[in-house]
């Protein structure tokens, strides 16, 4: 994977493609447009990922501190998130951006300047690598529900190999999750990037076969889509289950997203 001065450049370019799309928005009623994530508007998923961000560079500076306010929210975990984006989103959009702008920019400086020590977070700790992934592909997901909610295309571009490599490192996670066994053989991921390129991971002669695009592959490990809206091949039973509990964030995965064209919605998505 990339050294960490690029993968933080891709973090950092990850979050400029969505302030792009959210800093053209005409007024505080746009910021209030419905995503996919029910009950939430596009003020909250801004909100959600200034306030993750804040929380990351936290962890990152002052580990101490952050494992101390951690010990004072373990007995509502489960609504903290929501609670967090609800009150984020009342503030004004503007300041609101302007916060996520300061906050990101700051956790990428810290990140750049993070030693080699494991990080402590809402899951199991991380190195600064890692912790730059998974911002990467939270911005992303929930980027998607913005553009979804704007009708507009999903962003896709080079950085989606973060996104996809992190997908395939969770795979034993994600069984977990679900209460299953994880696989003991590997798998093979082969995937159609952006640019027409391929990225494999596994053996070439694994009998577990994962194929298809990456932008799919990526939209179905951040939740995004519903297994059956995706252009994704599994040969083998163990690849098959595992596109259906892939994914690539830590906590509970929610309720899956429905098929297209179907009636009903899902909870909201973790991350």
């Amino acid at each position: 994977m990339a050294d960490r001065a690029s993968l933080l450049a891709d973090l950092t370019a990850e979050g400029d493609a969505l302030d792009a799309v959210v800093a053209g928005l005409e007024d505080a009623a746009a910021w209030r447009t419905p995503t996919p994530a029910a009950g939430w508007t596009i003020a909250h998923t801004v909100a959600h990922l200034e306030g993750t961000d804040r929380q990351a560079l936290l962890a990152v500076t002052d580990p101490a501190a952050f494992t101390a306010a951690l010990a004072t929210v373990l007995d509502r975990l489960d609504t903290l998130v929501d609670d967090e984006a609800r009150a984020g989103a009342a503030t004004d959009p503007a300041l609101l951006l302007a916060r996520w702008r300061t906050g990101r920019a700051a956790l990428a400086e810290a990140l750049g300047a993070a030693g080699e020590d494991r990080i402590p977070w809402f899951g199991p700790p991380m190195k600064a690598a890692s912790m730059a992934t998974a911002r990467l592909m939270e911005t992303w997901a929930h980027g998607v529900d913005v553009t979804d909610a704007l009708g507009l295309p999903v962003l896709a571009s080079a950085r989606l190999r973060h996104v996809a490599h992190l997908g395939v490192r969770t795979r034993d996670f994600a069984f977990g999750q679900n209460g299953l066994t994880p696989p003991a053989e590997p798998f093979r991921v082969e995937l159609t990037a952006p640019d027409g390129s391929v990225w494999t991971w596994g053996p070439d002669d694994a009998a577990q076969r994962v194929t298809g695009p990456a932008l799919h592959f990526c939209l179905r490990v951040t939740r995004r889509r519903h297994r059956d809206d995706l252009a994704l091949e599994a040969t083998g039973r163990e690849a098959g289950r595992w596109l259906d509990v892939a994914q690539a964030f830590a906590g509970p995965a929610g309720a899956d997203r429905p098929p297209a064209g179907s009636p009903g919605g899902a909870g909201r998505d973790q991350p």
